[in-house]
């Protein structure tokens, strides 16, 4: 192996049965790369883990993360398809989606208009399904860390939720404590150091949904305590006011109800998955009644 840095490798380096090409993103904890096989040819991406860095709390995310991602193969969900350890680093080998990811969508397309956020939504409700039968809470929902199989047909583009770094498996009833996420979409409940379930992805959800339709997160601060502030003092969903007369009741209901403040109020997984909006048709079907 040709070592670049102390924890990297070089482009052109092989690890395992695969040669990695070049770096897509960088973190203090991880590296992923762009690969081959070297035998079929076949195209993935390999996440680097460096062991060093991870303390008890982040190992064990590593374990939930490895152990969940190795029992499931669903569309909506980025599949796992070896790991291994060597050099003091696990090895991810996942699939490669050649769409980037959905900030980078939003980037480039703008808002986008509400059937295809429906559409989108309904492919994480159906991801999101998977890990709630499991028991998962992911914990860093946002647009970087859900990858697109495509990047030209909105009809056809594939969500798939990835980056389960921060997961973990939570029993119902439990509650966690643990502060992790990025504060665009994290639920407030975490801001506040408060105990929290599962309903901190229902959040992050709304959030990314929010984004989807105005372009924009929606709540940003110059620091955790002045996003929170926003949070708080916010009156109602800051909805441009450019697509608020032409999103339909039921987009809205969702939106506002998946970032209720108090997480009592805010939308369950099941009426997230079973709510009007997602349930509806496309195309002229889907105006104001």
């Amino acid at each position: 192996m040709n070592f670049e840095t102390k924890h990297g490798f070089s482009d052109s380096s092989t690890v395992g049965h695969y040669i990695l090409k070049s770096k897509l993103g960088e973190t203090s904890l991880s590296t992923v790369w762009k690969a081959n096989h070297r035998l079929t040819g076949q195209e993935v991406a390999v996440k680097q883990v460096y062991l060093s860095k991870l303390n008890k709390h982040l190992r064990n995310c590593l374990d939930c993360e490895l152990n969940f991602l190795s029992s499931v193969n669903h569309p909506n969900i980025i599949r796992l398809f070896e790991y291994f350890e060597a050099e003091n680093c696990i090895f991810l080998v996942l699939e490669f989606c050649t769409g980037g990811n959905l900030a980078y969508y939003i980037q480039r397309h703008g808002k986008v208009k509400q059937d295809i956020a429906r559409r989108f939504m309904q492919q994480l409700g159906a991801g999101l399904e998977i890990l709630h039968s499991h028991h998962i809470i992911h914990r860093d929902l946002k647009p970087e860390n859900i990858l697109l199989s495509g990047q030209n047909q909105d009809a056809i583009v594939v969500l798939k939720i990835a980056d389960f770094g921060l997961s973990r498996s939570v029993q119902p009833g439990q509650y966690i404590e643990t502060v992790c996420g990025s504060p665009l979409y994290m639920a407030p409940e975490v801001l506040q150091f408060q105990g929290y379930d599962e309903k901190v992805d229902m959040w992050s959800i709304g959030a990314i949904l929010f984004e989807l339709l105005n372009g924009y997160p929606p709540f940003r601060g110059r620091t955790n305590v002045q996003l929170l502030q926003n949070m708080k003092s916010c009156a109602c969903l800051p909805f441009s006011q450019f697509i608020l007369p032409d999103l339909h009741p039921d987009c809205v209901d969702i939106c506002s109800r998946l970032l209720s403040l108090n997480p009592v109020h805010r939308l369950s997984f099941e009426e997230f998955y079973h709510h009007r909006f997602l349930r509806r048709k496309g195309g002229r079907n889907y105006h104001h009644e």
